[in-house]
């Protein structure tokens, strides 16, 4: 048991709620830990191992700070900091573990501080375009997770499967995830036991304008990023980012992500130069997008609709009208103008709320060109046999109708739908699986499914329903364990301390010199070889005597662990 930790257990005790929930959280206190007081606190926190992590994650100046203090010099406006983490006592002095933790580390210097180089104007337009795309792609991401929640490894990265679906609707498999975690930053996706699922922001974001959309990506990027290489509101010159965390390993892996991301927002051009809407935002000032947008192609909200059941936009489509298209076409592989309709894209589209009426008038305004003649006949077609089997919830689980008999008795006896366990009564289907799981199921296989309420409406829903914005992971409260902390607390902590030590060393049947109190009043030191500890008295045989002693706790006035072969 270390020495080291009576003071800082002593600060922990002192220290007021909102100071331990920030230490706590600063280095990464799983909620739960089996701490009983604060010695087992400050003991843990002591440890080699937690040490490495939090001198390890410490921002290039607080590492800079603790190094001075190793030197013997002062922490200066970073001894709060450093206080606050227990890492330094009271007396601004390196706790001995916490010495020996930084001692042998690469030695932190200061980058050599430069502005970043403005961009030329070929750079910037590549910036732009590259931005562009990103914000599209990205799109394309959301909307592919609201038609399907996208399935995480344990890494935390995309499934395999989840980036092949991704890469049929253009997005590089390269960047699935750098996309991903910029949807993250910004709320527009969560993840919920490994699904990566939209928020209730996604919608709102979907139809906004390129260059509202581009601005709320870039700010959230900017709020999301490390301290280490933050500068008051903005970021530091991505020259200087390698440097930010110069004793954690992982950093440079991370770093590498972070500067890519800035280059798919067209934040760092191309050539590591900078844009002027970049500038900005790395000063603290709100995104401004209007020299971006120059770069970039203006939206359209005209289409082509042909004979041969596509559409085609002479540039690209505004996206409040781009995502109503997309819910009733298929898109032409990687063209981002180009959209195919097909019975199912059009089944997909009366799926999410419109009707025979709705879709031919969007269609109409949308096009240049008019409806053609086999585009309505198709909508037709299809809305005439939309719904004819319908999903109701029942008490006991779901019942399915139709007005084709046929088509009931074909799903009676469909191999697909057999997990459903469809059960034929009275020209009806019964099933104990949820209406929404059934329903499903039969749109899977290509039945003209409706999910109805108890009135016989339609209802609209998706496979993946939107999530709340906040955070995956809320931050741990660590209220239950600091009162836990706080009821083990007693007001002698010498005396807490005193017992701790005597506990330790019968538990390790260790030698111990204690120091006892004599009647009167001098004191005299003993060395034992403990056995036992209770009814308030010590128990162990004194090497120098040979004899076993009993002595009473409340004369003990001191206790030390000593090594057994330094003894004699």
């Amino acid at each position: 048991m270390s020495t080291h930790a009576r003071p800082l257990a002593v600060w922990l005790a002192a220290a007021s709620d909102a100071d331990l929930e920030r230490l706590f959280a600063g280095r990464e206190v799983r909620p739960d830990p089996a701490w009983n007081d604060f010695f087992d606190a400050a003991e843990s926190l002591l440890d080699p191992a937690s040490i490495d992590r939090a001198v390890s994650s410490l921002p290039r100046e607080e590492a800079a700070a603790i190094a001075r203090v190793a030197a013997g010099q002062d922490a200066g406006s970073h001894r709060d900091r450093l206080l606050g983490l227990g890492l330094i006592d009271q007396n601004g002095a390196l706790f001995a573990p916490v010495a020996e933790a930084i001692s042998g580390r690469t030695p932190v210097t200061a980058p050599e501080a430069a502005e970043p180089t403005a961009a030329s104007d070929d750079a910037s337009a590549r910036a732009a375009e590259l931005a562009f795309a990103t914000v599209a792609r990205l799109a394309d991401l959301l909307l592919a997770a609201r038609e399907a929640p996208l399935a995480l490894l344990a890494t935390g990265m995309l499934a395999a499967g989840e980036k092949k679906r991704l890469t049929d609707i253009g997005i590089d498999a390269e960047d699935a995830d750098d996309l991903r975690a910029i949807a993250a930053d910004a709320a527009l996706v969560r993840t919920q036991e490994r699904r990566v699922l939209p928020t209730a922001s996604t919608e709102d974001w979907l139809r906004l304008a390129f260059a509202e959309r581009w601005a709320r990506l870039a700010t959230a990027f900017r709020a999301a990023l490390p301290i280490g290489i933050r500068s008051i509101d903005g970021w530091l010159p991505p020259a200087e980012w390698r440097a930010a965390y110069p004793w954690d390993a992982t950093w440079p892996a991370r770093e590498q992500r972070l500067r890519r991301r800035a280059l798919l927002l067209g934040l760092i051009a191309d050539d590591g130069t900078e844009p002027t809407w970049s500038a900005r935002l790395r000063h603290g000032q709100d995104a401004d997008a209007e020299p971006l947008v120059r770069h970039v192609p203006a939206e359209v909200d005209r289409v082509f609709l042909q004979n041969d059941l596509t559409a085609i936009a002479p540039g690209p489509l505004r996206p409040d009208l781009d995502v109503r298209l997309r819910s009733m076409v298929e898109r032409d592989s990687a063209q981002s103008s180009s959209y195919r309709f097909t019975a199912e894209s059009i089944t997909r589209g009366l799926v999410e709320g419109e009707t025979e009426a709705s879709l031919i008038e969007f269609l109409t305004a949308l096009s240049l060109t008019g409806v053609p003649q086999p585009l309505a006949y198709l909508v037709s077609q299809t809305a005439q046999r939309h719904g004819l089997v319908r999903v109701w919830a029942s008490e006991g689980g779901t019942i399915v109708t139709s007005s084709d008999a046929h088509l009931i008795e074909t799903m009676s006896v469909d191999r697909s739908l057999r997990p459903l366990t469809l059960t034929a009564e009275d020209r009806m289907l019964t099933s104990r699986v949820g209406a929404e799981t059934v329903y499903w199921a039969l749109v899977d296989a290509r039945y003209p499914a409706t999910l109805v309420d108890d009135d016989g409406q339609a209802v609209s829903t998706r496979r993946a329903p939107a999530v709340d914005d906040g955070p995956t992971q809320s931050a741990p409260s660590y209220a239950a364990l600091i009162a836990r902390l706080r009821e083990h607390q007693g007001p002698d902590a010498d005396a807490a301390w005193l017992d701790r030590e005597l506990e330790a060393a019968v538990r390790q049947r260790a030698m111990v010199v204690v120091e006892v109190g004599m009647p009167d009043g001098s004191s005299r030191e003993l060395t034992l070889e403990a056995s036992g500890l209770g009814g308030g008295r010590l128990r162990g045989r004194d090497r120098a005597a040979d004899v076993e002693r009993t002595l009473p706790v409340s004369s003990i006035r001191s206790a030390r662990i000593v090594d057994a072969s330094a003894e004699h």
